[in-house]
């Protein structure tokens, strides 16, 4: 099973870059970060990472489609790998559905697995060709054409999902794997694998030679309650976008989350953490030492995912998006380390 490490770019460029270039040194797979307005641009990151990075992967986890045109998507892909030197990649939604409400854009009717079936076939067509003549529901083009060039022989490009199952199949038919985001249960897992199986088989693939990969809320360290609380701290903000359907498949009775999401909606962050139990904490993240983590991980892979995604939390994000102060949290370098020494080699 390959690692990565996801990060949201809220910390001061410097730090960033450093964790980048140490998951690098440390054997990651990939470093991926959210392409979404509430965070620092996570290309114009990538491209300064490129030249102090050697082997590691990059791109975002996801970009919408929505907010992000396709053809420049492929654009800035294209840019990122001939900087990296073919080691840039892209994983697709619709977006985030609380960050288009801002936008004043109704999720809903924007028709959204189909929208994204659409931009894969834009970006993958650009990637490949240069030129695109396309007409879409979506998404129109005459004649378009870029210099942008990747110097990989084929960038991946993904899907992300969550609450299936015709994304799931999407992802395995129409792109080169799917980033599924926070489901926590070997039930999850196996219903993601079942029905990208599906997709994969009509575009007759191999589903394992696809990236079947679980996002994750993580957080590990000498003191697994600390982590454990890290974790819940975040993870009403993060479970807040999950679907019933995606909730129940983890376990848990959408009806004790709605306490969680009416405090966040209202902007009571602290509200919203005392409402997350540390049942529903543990239940909805990979967090602890890296014993207990190591043994999580292994039941989603025993479903057949080959790609754990990290979304290392730590204190600052603790404190960034809900404002509050754990101490004895390991940061993120700490953590990456643990990963690689303690975590990684149980999955070699």
């Amino acid at each position: 099973m390959k690692f990565s490490y996801v990060m949201l770019p809220d910390y001061p460029l410097t730090d960033s870059l450093a964790s980048i270039k140490l998951a690098d040194e440390l054997g990651f797979h990939a470093v991926y970060a959210a392409d979404e307005t509430w965070h620092k641009d996570l290309w114009l990151l990538f491209a300064a990472a490129a030249a102090q990075t050697e082997n590691i992967r990059m791109g975002p986890s996801v970009s919408s489609v929505v907010l992000r045109e396709p053809s420049l998507i492929a654009q800035a892909t294209a840019t990122l790998d001939e900087l990296t030197g073919g080691r840039a990649e892209v994983v697709l939604s619709s977006g985030n559905f609380g960050l288009l409400a801002q936008y004043g854009m109704d999720w809903s009717k924007q028709k959204p697995l189909t929208r994204v079936k659409e931009a894969v076939h834009v970006i993958r067509t650009l990637l490949d060709e240069g030129a695109i003549t396309y007409d879409g529901e979506f998404y129109d083009y005459e004649g378009l054409f870029t210099f942008a060039r990747p110097v990989a022989e084929r960038v991946p490009v993904k899907m992300g999902a969550m609450r299936g199952p015709k994304s799931f199949e999407a992802a395995a038919e129409f792109s080169d794997g799917c980033h599924h985001a926070l489901s926590y249960t070997k039930e999850a897992y196996d219903y993601m694998v079942e029905h990208m199986t599906i997709g994969a088989e009509r575009a007759g693939k191999n589903v394992q030679d696809l990236d079947i990969g679980a996002w994750v809320v993580f957080a590990t360290g000498d003191d697994s309650a600390i982590a454990k609380d890290a974790a819940r701290s975040m993870v009403g903000l993060y479970a807040s976008s999950m679907p019933d359907e995606q909730l129940q498949r983890n376990g848990i009775d959408p009806a004790a989350m709605k306490p969680i999401v009416e405090r966040l909606g209202a902007g009571d962050l602290a509200g919203s953490i005392d409402a997350t139990t540390p049942e529903i904490g543990e239940t909805l993240s990979v967090a602890g030492s890296p014993k207990e983590c190591v043994e999580k991980l292994k039941v989603i892979e025993s479903a057949g995912v080959n790609h754990a995604i990290l979304a290392v939390t730590d204190a600052t994000l603790v404190k960034t998006f809900m404002g509050r102060d754990i101490d004895g949290v390991a940061d993120v370098d700490t953590q990456l380390r643990m990963v690689a020494e303690q975590i990684m080699p149980e999955f070699a």
